[in-house]
């Protein structure tokens, strides 16, 4: 079942009853998801991803859609680290502090490099309230629009997902389990910089990522 995001279109209410809100999103992913997942833990999971996002989320507008993707990308996690969804390729996973800069780059260049042979997720140990404008535009020199991307905060159920989990700089925020590959990528933070140097981080990520794909 596909499910729209549009609170208007779907005749959801506004973010003022949330309550409401929330339980219609519930009931739209329990459809997707059903003989996979009870509605309990659909719900449960709308609930956390809806509280996680409005913690830093500094446009409300946008916690419909946001919510939407969370909850459902961190349900397809679960689901296939649990083996109920197959994994058809590999999964990496970028996590640095605040999941706007580094991380997104690096999720961004695994998808633009490996031609959607490998799939990637970014987190954040403490995210942000939103991207680096200098990271959205160094990015999209290269034809890459991350412009509609946000920082999430990083989940236990999107590092069982992963096959490769590569941090930087968010210290001992990651969990390990056994069996993954795990790589510390030591990169400047872009918080702050230039346009110019932002674009020297973005060309020093694409190496590592490059290096990355070779063993995957």
């Amino acid at each position: 079942m596909s499910i729209s995001t549009d609170p208007e279109r779907r005749g959801l209410p506004g973010l003022a009853y949330p309550e409401e809100y929330l339980r219609r999103l519930a009931l739209d992913l329990s459809s997707r998801f059903e003989g996979v997942f009870n509605a309990e833990t659909v719900e449960r999971y709308v609930l956390e991803s809806y509280a996680a996002l409005l913690r830093t989320s500094s446009v409300h507008a946008h916690l419909a859609i946001r919510t939407v993707r969370f909850a459902t990308d961190r349900l397809t996690a679960l689901a296939t680290a649990k083996g109920a969804l197959s994994r058809e390729v590999p999964t990496v996973l970028f996590v640095c502090e605040r999941n706007a800069g580094r991380s997104q780059m690096a999720a961004a260049l695994v998808s633009h490099l490996s031609g959607g042979r490998v799939h990637a997720r970014s987190a954040g140990s403490v995210p942000s309230a939103g991207l680096l404008p200098a990271v959205v535009e160094a990015m999209a020199e290269l034809g890459i629009d991350i412009s509609k991307e946000f920082p999430k905060p990083l989940t236990d159920d999107v590092v069982q997902a992963a096959d490769a989990v590569v941090t930087m700089g968010c210290g001992d925020a990651c969990p390990v389990y056994p069996g993954k590959q795990y790589e510390d990528w030591r990169l400047e933070d872009p918080d702050g910089e230039p346009l110019e140097a932002v674009r020297r981080i973005r060309d020093d990520i694409a190496v590592h990522v490059r290096e990355l794909l070779a063993t995957l």
